[in-house]
Parts: structure tokens; sequence; C-alpha cells
């Protein structure tokens, strides 16, 4: 038989949490990062603002665990099936791939990303350091050892194509709907530029 779940301090409370964390998300998708403000968060999620204070501690922990959770490098981690005798060749296919589906379909994301941009916070350097360790210890672990000397090289060429990951997305997500000719709104056209992530990580690994 089942075990029911009640009702209670604890469970009330992360519900609370949750709430609170999804009405970061929701001013972000409408009112963008200018839109959380103490008030507004507490307001759209329908508590006293004094809960953001006794359950985060402050309104920017609470932005720094909303910021955390939809992160694709601070949430990555490797599954224990992931072959690695390659020297990381389709971990990084995978990793490139998956982000640039990801950041296509999570907007709120997309609002941090332009957020990064365009303002200089401590809440965002600490978010961009948490993403240069992650990817530091991929890089370091993995694919260093496998390209030796031209380890730096090949972090030049991740970096290229993880800006380009973001730079389409939030070109198609705003403005655009073409790129060098691309219908970047179809799936053929994301298909073309999945071919080239792809290609350009081939080309990589069967250069050195």
């Amino acid at each position: 038989m089942p075990r029911k779940v009640v009702q209670g301090p604890i469970r009330d409370k992360e519900k609370t949490k949750q709430k609170l964390l999804n009405a970061v998300g929701k001013i972000l998708k409408t009112k963008g990062y200018s839109g959380l403000m103490v008030s507004k968060i507490a307001a759209v999620a329908g508590f006293d603002k004094k809960l953001i204070y006794e359950y985060f501690g402050s309104t920017d922990k609470l932005i720094d665990e909303y910021i955390k959770s939809q992160d694709y490098w601070s949430k990555f981690e490797l599954g224990e099936d992931v072959d690695l005798s390659d020297g990381g060749r389709e971990m990084s296919k995978l990793a490139i791939l998956n982000q640039f589906e990801n950041l296509k379909k999570n907007k709120e994301l997309q609002k941090i990303l332009v957020w990064e941009m365009s303002e200089s916070r401590p809440i965002l350097k600490k978010l961009l350091d948490q993403r240069e360790e992650v990817g530091e210890e991929l890089f370091k672990n993995i694919t260093d050892p496998y390209f030796g000397e031209k380890a730096e090289e090949y972090r030049a060429i991740t970096a290229i194509l993880v800006a380009g990951i973001y730079h389409l997305n939030l070109y198609t997500g705003h403005n655009g709907v073409t790129f060098c000719g691309i219908e970047m709104k179809t799936e053929e056209g994301r298909k073309k530029i999945e071919k080239a992530l792809v290609d350009i990580i081939d080309f990589a690994y069967n250069k050195k």
C-alpha cells in the first residue's frame, strides 16, 4: 500500500520555496530581469515577502538558486554509461547538441544570458564562475589529455561553438528568422546547424 503523503511544515516549506522560484521564472519571461524586485516576486508567488528572507536569506540568493536551476552547464553531469575512450569526441557532440536544443526551449535561460551580457552583478559573476568550473573539469580530465599540446586549440573551438549556440538561439528567439540564409525557426534549418556543430567537432578530432 502506497505511503500517504501528508501536509506538514517541511512539505509546505518546500512547496512555498518552489512557488517563489517559479515566480522568478514567470517574471523573467514576462518582464525581464528589471522586474525581479522583492515585492514583485512575492506578489506573483502569492506570499508575504518576509518568506523570501526566511527561506532564502535574500532576494539575490533566491534569484541565484533559480538561475542555477536553469543553467545548462551548472547542471551538466556525465552519465555512468558514457564512453570516454574516444577522448571525449561523442561526449562533446552530445553536450553541444543538447545545449543547442535546451536553450531553444528555455526562454528563461535566454533571458538570463541576455542579463549576463548587459549587466555586471555579483550574482551573475558567480554563475559564470560555476559554469567555468564545470567546463574546466571536463577539459582537464577528458579532452586535454587527449589533445595534449593542442588542448587549448580544442578549448578555443569549443568556445566558438558555445558562443555560436548562444547567439543563434538568442537571435532567433527575439528578432531573427534567418541567419546566413538558414531558416532558424524550421526543423530543417536547425538540423543544418546541428550537422555543422558535429562536423566541426569531428574535424577537430580528426585533425589531431
